[in-house]
Order: C-alpha cells, then sequence, then structure tokens
C-alpha cells in the first residue's frame, strides 16, 4: 500500500487545495476497495504543529506530526498564500523534511505555488516546473535558476510533479489518481467531480504583466513606444537607435529586464490588448486584429493561439459578455 502524505504548512495556506486533493484521492481509493481490491494508498495529513487555524479561523486542521510519519512514496505540498516569503521562513523543519523524503525516494506534487518550499529545499535547482501564473515571476526572482513555464498545467520531472494555479489542483489530483489507480478510474473521477481532463494548459486564464519593475530607463521607454504603437509596424533596429544603442545591446538589455525578447513582448502586449477587446467589445476579430497591427489573420491566430493556449475565436465565445449565456435558463412551468 503506498503512502500519501499531505503536506500541512505552517502559516498562510491554501485549505481548498488540501481538502480537495484529499477528497478526490480518498474518493478513487473507496471506489478501488468497491470494486474488489485491497486500499491502494494510505492518506494521511502531517506538518509541524498540532493544529492549524485557517480563513479567520474558521477552519482548523489537525495533522500529525511529521516526525510520526516514516517512509513515504508520495507527498502532496498544498498551495500558500501570497505571503511566500513569511511562509518560507516558517516552514524551514518542513522543508528539511520534504527534501529527506524525496531523497529517500519519494515523489512529491505540489499544488500552485506549493512549487516554492520544493524551490527552497533545492528540488527544483535546475529543473522545469509549473505554478500559479500570477506567481512565476516572484518565483524566477527568488530562485533564478528554475525554468517555470506557466503555459503548462502540469510538469513533470524526475518523480516531481508541478501543478498551475488556483482550482486546477483537481487537474493534478485526476493526474495523480490515474497514476495509482489507472485511467479507468481517473476517468470516473472526472465524471463524478466533473473535471475536465483534456485540459493541459493554463494560458486562457492568465494576464499577462507589463514588466516594468526592471529600473531600466531604456527599456522602460521601449516598453512605452511598443505599447503606444501597436497598430504601427515597428523595426527594433529603428528603435534601438533613437535609444542611442546597438541592436545587439537593446535585445540584451530588453531580455534581461523583462525576460522576453523584443518581439516576443510586443506579440503579448498585442494579444493582451486583443484578449480584452474579445472580452468586453461587440467587435469582429478582424477589427480586433487590426488594431494590434495584425493585417494577415493567419498569422494573428498563430500567435494568439500559442500565447492564450486557445483561437480567438474560442476566446471570444468564452468569455465575451455581449454573448447571450444560456447556462442560467431555466424550465418554466
Amino acid at each position: 500500500m503506498k503512502q500519501v502524505v499531505i503536506i500541512v504548512p505552517s502559516g498562510n495556506i491554501d485549505i481548498s487545495s488540501i481538502t480537495g486533493s484529499f477528497h478526490v484521492l480518498n474518493w478513487a481509493n473507496e471506489y478501488w476497495q468497491k470494486m474488489g481490491h485491497r486500499p491502494m494508498i494510505e492518506l494521511r495529513l502531517a506538518g509541524v504543529e498540532p493544529e492549524l487555524k485557517l480563513d479567520m479561523a474558521f477552519f482548523s486542521i489537525h495533522p500529525l506530526n511529521v516526525n510520526e510519519i516514516g517512509k513515504t512514496d508520495l507527498l502532496i505540498v498544498p498551495s500558500i498564500n501570497q505571503d511566500w516569503d513569511a511562509v518560507i521562513k516558517k516552514n524551514k523543519t518542513l522543508v528539511t523534511w520534504i527534501k529527506e523524503q524525496y531523497e529517500g525516494g519519494a515523489e512529491i506534487a505540489s499544488i500552485c505555488t506549493g512549487a516554492f518550499l520544493l524551490a527552497e529545499a533545492g528540488l527544483l535547482d535546475g529543473k522545469s516546473c509549473s505554478t500559479h501564473w500570477d506567481a512565476a515571476d516572484k518565483l524566477k526572482q527568488l530562485f533564478p535558476t528554475i525554468r517555470v513555464h506557466t503555459d503548462i498545467l502540469t510538469v513533470a520531472e524526475k518523480g516531481i510533479y508541478t501543478n498551475g494555479g488556483g482550482y486546477s489542483f483537481l487537474n493534478l489530483a485526476l493526474f495523480l489518481v490515474e497514476k495509482y489507480f489507472g485511467r479507468e478510474v481517473a476517468i470516473l473521477g472526472s465524471k463524478m467531480f466533473q473535471i475536465d481532463m483534456d485540459r493541459t494548459s493554463q494560458s486562457p486564464f492568465a494576464i499577462f504583466k507589463m514588466q516594468k519593475n526592471h529600473g531600466d530607463e531604456m527599456v522602460y521607454q521601449a516598453q512605452t513606444y511598443m505599447e503606444e504603437n501597436l497598430r504601427e509596424r515597428i523595426s527594433f533596429e529603428e528603435l534601438a537607435s533613437k535609444l542611442a544603442t546597438s541592436r545587439r545591446n537593446f535585445d540584451r538589455r530588453f531580455v534581461k529586464a523583462t525576460g522576453n525578447t523584443p518581439i516576443e513582448y510586443l506579440q503579448r502586449v498585442k494579444v493582451e490588448v486583443a484578449k480584452s477587446a474579445l472580452e468586453k467589445e461587440r467587435k469582429t476579430i478582424f477589427e480586433v486584429m487590426s488594431e494590434v497591427g495584425y493585417t494577415n489573420d493567419k498569422a494573428f491566430r498563430a500567435v494568439f493561439k500559442r500565447i492564450a493556449g486557445i483561437s480567438p475565436l474560442e476566446y471570444k465565445t468564452r468569455y465575451n459578455k455581449n454573448i447571450p449565456d444560456h447556462h442560467f435558463d431555466f424550465l418554466l412551468p
């Protein structure tokens, strides 16, 4: 029987990622037994505090102490809320224990910003991982050797499974159900909990932040120029010359400051503006495409889908507030 432990860190953590993961995995284990099998997993919660009160103390968790836990097969690390530095400092002992378990053969699945605790343990050094798109820049800043992929929902590397943000932990839970109980049980779990198994990206939910807290005035001027001239065909050679620098130095400083090349940054800004227009306005996709400087609809669709994860038409259908929503229609007598 596999030993599965959901970690309960000290500090400001997300209780839903603990209870949600517990419910999905516990359901799978109970269903497995109803089918005539022996229990597949022993599921426990463990931390370093005997009681943790969360969400204005309306809820409390009483985990086992990690010192009572022997060898584990899988650790699940929940999401921590935005005071990441404070939570990391409060959990030095737990971080050491997580590292020891991994070195002893345990696999680890982290939910959303739980990746910060794995990073602090050194387990993500030189590796790829996923996390909430809104926390990616902070994770990169604190741990620059990590390759952060906010477009991928779940990243698996060397026995470590990292997941995207919010309630996408349910997709990670199904991933673990399939790993331990098989595809058939995972499909049933998808239907029972109404979780979309096919989602592999969090890109449609991401909001591009304009990356301006870098302190490089030249790059800031370049960003401003791009944002104010989206309709124009921008020559980066000419822009570099206007800013009194070489194209090579311009590219180098831009990547260092923003993490994107100039063309990547411009494409992301264009797509973010297009997303906003598709959400709020009654314009056609062709009109939106023209407003952000594209004349080739094939090129626009390709860039949009690469960054947003879905096509412009799918995005508009899903998020435009002016499209009638029939999900709330009721049958009337």
